[in-house]
């Protein structure tokens, strides 16, 4: 994942066209809750290869440079899911994205951990494909079925995605270290498969209608503000994923006295980030969002300064708690004005920044391995996720 930030003034083209009426107000809160239960597993897989990449690296016999192509393989393959959501969620309405990012999600997931390196790299990319029709289509049915109430609707399905990460890294810790890791991955694998079969039979929006007007892709690009949406759906997860892929294996590598919390760090981020968005679902509609936005990546730009300048284990903690927190609402904000700026037309502009989304986290993470491996020094490559949250935070400094 994931994903514009700040009140922009709303194209009239965009937003002249209503939202389809095609459910209840029953059946909007059933989507509702098949989307968070649906984003728990997503959570899980988003990040799974930050608790497992030295895992994976063991057993593969993967250096870093090798062992960041993993990244660039999950989120490839998930950027190709994005452009196939977005065919989907245009032509068909969202169930097909829906139930078919659930499937793909399921049969990758079970069957990463293998001794074949190949056969590994393709299940990251199963699951990976699986994320990409998953993530948008969750976010903008999430926002379309709550029109009152866009971020704090966001912010809460987010939550439940934390949730998720939150639990994959003290899963996969905890069931590594007991040697019961593969069947940690075959029961997420069957909770998707069990959830496609609950949700199979729900109604969900269809297609757009041929009277909404076509998306001016002329008009979208001439507008500063669709440029801007693209910097921070590229910069923010890629840095989001850069930090929580890369921060086990930092610690591992800052002394012996620290070796042994190394695969509690990615928890302690996952954790604030989840622990920042639920409270954010509640407070978000009563804050000016443009100033959370200054602030979260002010502090965020701050915690990964500290991270990346301390050398006690206490400092390091701090820094990843601070970097959680700082970041618990950008994604969901971003998510939450893509939607409320075009309408209905965010199912086929969000085709583009969801691909942004899917990128960053392939480029960024890879190219703190590349220099990492360059270096021979983890600490100059984690300077990609700070320059990238520094510059998004100048981004919003100013009005757009």
């Amino acid at each position: 994942m994931l994903w514009v930030l700040l009140p922009v003034r709303r194209p009239i083209l965009f937003m002249a066209s209503a939202q389809p009426q095609v459910s209840t107000d029953s059946s909007n809160r059933k989507l509702v809750l098949a989307g968070q239960l649906a984003f728990l597993p997503t959570g899980v897989l988003t990040i799974l290869l930050g608790p497992m990449l030295s895992i994976l690296s063991a057993r593969w016999a993967l250096d870093d440079r090798q062992a960041g192509y993993l990244f660039p393989t999950q989120f490839l393959a998930q950027l190709a899911g994005v452009q196939l959501s977005a065919f989907l969620l245009a032509r068909v309405g969202f169930r097909p994205a829906f139930l078919a990012g659930l499937f793909l999600m399921a049969c990758g997931v079970s069957t990463v951990y293998t001794a074949a390196p190949w056969l590994g790299f393709a299940s990251v990319a199963v699951y990976g494909l699986g994320l990409g029709l998953m993530i948008p289509t969750d976010n903008l049915l999430v926002a379309e079925v709550s029109p009152h109430s866009r971020a704090s609707a966001v912010s809460l399905l987010n939550f439940f995605w934390g949730v998720g990460a939150v639990a994959c890294s003290l899963l996969v810790a905890w069931t590594n270290a007991h040697g019961t890791l593969p069947v940690f991955l075959r029961l997420v694998g069957l909770f998707l498969l069990v959830l496609l079969a609950a949700v199979w039979r729900m109604q969900f929006p269809g297609a757009r209608r041929t009277s909404d007007a076509p998306v001016d892709w002329r008009i979208i690009w001439k507008s500063r503000a669709a440029w801007l949406f693209a910097a921070v759906f590229f910069l923010y997860p890629g840095a989001e994923t850069a930090i929580g892929g890369w921060i086990r294996s930092y610690v591992e590598r800052n002394g012996a006295h620290q070796a042994s919390m190394a695969p509690m760090m990615p928890v302690f981020f996952w954790f604030a980030m989840m622990l920042g968005r639920g409270p954010g679902s509640l407070l978000l509609p009563h804050l000016p969002e443009r100033r959370v936005l200054q602030a979260g990546y002010a502090l965020g730009s701050a915690g990964i300064g500290l991270l990346l300048w301390s050398s006690t284990l206490p400092g390091v903690i701090g820094s990843a708690l601070l970097i959680g927190l700082s970041f618990a609402t950008l994604y969901p904000i971003a998510v939450a004005q893509l939607s409320h700026h075009y309408g209905i037309a965010a199912r086929s502009i969000g085709s583009v920044m969801f691909s942004l989304a899917a990128v960053g986290p392939a480029m960024l993470p890879w190219l703190v391995g590349v220099i990492s491996h360059a270096t021979g020094n983890l600490r100059a490559g984690l300077l990609v996720p700070l320059v990238a949250t520094v510059v998004l935070f100048f981004i919003h400094l100013g009005d757009w």
